[in-house]
């Protein structure tokens, strides 16, 4: 699906979406669906019944109540070391329509194998990573890119009536595999979070004579001190290709100090051996 198509398609249906896992991340995403029309519905293990009251959301402390709140879509934003248990806990026999579950985790093989192993095979199954947040979206999604896969589809019109949600909102929509994702994230994503904790552990503060390249790492620094370590974990033990490359980042930093060290000894050691 094309944002240039999604767009200038015909009025946005309206759709009830329940959110399980109400935090941060959930709670950004769903005030973009409130401006859309939306109507929103949440449950999770914390009590935000009063944030959800201000947003005009109905909270839901009873998960069997909430599924019983006839949704047409349920996403899932818990945390990825968290997924299997809520998962495990749904009981899914209070669904009382065929229902499209979406993930919206930062790993992606992970939720799409627990989900297909535990959703009733009625129900459909989308697992999609926005590639943004609450501080890089902050001033609108234009060009931000949205990963999906429509993984076990159905009812199509109600699956591209949610993936309208973004692409109406300018995000560049691009279907992948969960695998391809993970294999790219590992690269990308996982790369620069461990990056981003070194610096933590290396305590890298700002200087007076900071370069442009240094101010950038702070960045990453800064970025990877706001999320919380269990995602950092997840991102490790839940994408299958992040543990090469941790072992990849350890060969090369290997690499580069034999390098300099090699180097070192050549400028250091007379040239007697031309006389």
């Amino acid at each position: 699906m094309s944002s240039s198509s999604s767009s200038s398609s015909s009025q946005q249906k309206t759709l009830r979406i329940g959110i399980i896992g109400f935090g941060p991340f959930a709670q950004f995403l769903a005030k973009t669906m409130i401006k859309q029309g939306h109507i929103i519905r949440a449950t999770s293990r914390s009590d935000y019944s009063g944030l959800c009251a201000n947003l005009g959301i109905l909270f839901f402390r009873d998960m069997g109540a909430f599924l019983e709140s006839d949704n047409e879509v349920i996403m899932i934003s818990t945390s990825i070391l968290s997924l299997s248990r809520v998962v495990d806990s749904i009981p899914f026999h209070c669904l009382k329509r065929l229902t499209l579950f979406v993930d919206v985790l930062s790993v992606k093989e992970h939720p799409k194998d627990v989900l297909l192993r535990i959703l009733p095979e009625e129900c459909d199954l989308l697992c999609t990573h926005p590639m943004f947040g609450p501080e890089s979206g902050k001033d609108g999604w234009t060009d931000l890119t949205f990963m999906y896969d429509m993984v076990r589809i159905t009812d199509h019109s109600l699956c591209s009536s949610f993936l309208q949600i973004f692409s109406t909102e300018g995000c560049t929509m691009l279907e992948m595999t969960c695998e391809e994702h993970d294999r790219l994230a590992a690269r990308s994503q996982f790369l620069t979070h461990t990056i981003g904790r070194i610096l933590v552990e290396m305590e890298v503060e700002p200087t007076p004579i900071d370069t442009k390249g240094f101010q950038k790492l702070v960045q990453v620094k800064e970025s990877s001190a706001k999320d919380s370590f269990d995602l950092y974990t997840g991102l490790f033990i839940h994408n299958r290709f992040a543990r090469q490359q941790m072992k990849n980042l350890e060969v090369a930093l290997e690499k580069t100090k034999e390098k300099l060290q090699e180097r070192s000894k050549e400028l250091q050691d007379p040239i007697i051996s031309k006389f």
